[in-house]
């Protein structure tokens, strides 16, 4: 570790031995289809760990109609971390959380799955990705979303027992 400029460098080699275990979760569909998503635990370290520690829970997801393919919750779990890995622009597969700050954020306690293209309202953490062999499954949920509305998802950790 160094300071440099009043910043705090950690090498890459002293990343907390915490997060090498954050692999991903589950997303599970109302019938019994297992989604599965990748962290990106370099670019949302706090991100990722915040949400594992949420798991499991389940939600209600809607289509998002402004932002694009997106299925998405405005009554996600609290996460109060700071922004991180935040972009409006994201790619298909990609999963985004709204943190409770900054209080200006439209996204504020949303969570958004994106199964094609979109654009967020606002920047949201952009901290997983739904693995390659699973794009299919995702993009069927979420045009079932569009097509006939609401679906009750449930969230769970991946771990080595459930990576198919």
């Amino acid at each position: 570790m160094s300071k440099k400029n009043n910043l705090l460098i950690i090498p890459s080699n002293n990343l907390n031995p915490n997060l090498i275990d954050m692999t991903g979760f589950i997303v599970t569909t109302s019938d019994d289809k297992k989604i599965r998503f990748k962290f990106y635990d370099i670019e949302a370290p706090v991100t990722c760990k915040a949400f594992l520690s949420l798991l499991p829970f389940w939600k209600t997801f809607f289509h998002a109609r402004i932002s694009g393919q997106e299925i998405w919750t405005d009554n996600a779990p609290s996460l109060d971390i700071i922004q991180e890995n935040a972009s409006v622009f994201t790619e298909p597969g990609e999963v985004v959380f709204g943190p409770l700050k900054p209080l200006r954020t439209k996204t504020s306690n949303c969570m958004g799955i994106y199964y094609g293209e979109g654009k967020g309202l606002d920047c949201c953490n952009i901290f997983a990705k739904v693995v390659p062999e699973d794009q299919t499954l995702l993009e069927a949920l979420g045009n079932d979303i569009w097509k006939n509305g609401t679906q009750k998802l449930s969230f769970s950790k991946l771990d080595s027992n459930n990576e198919r």
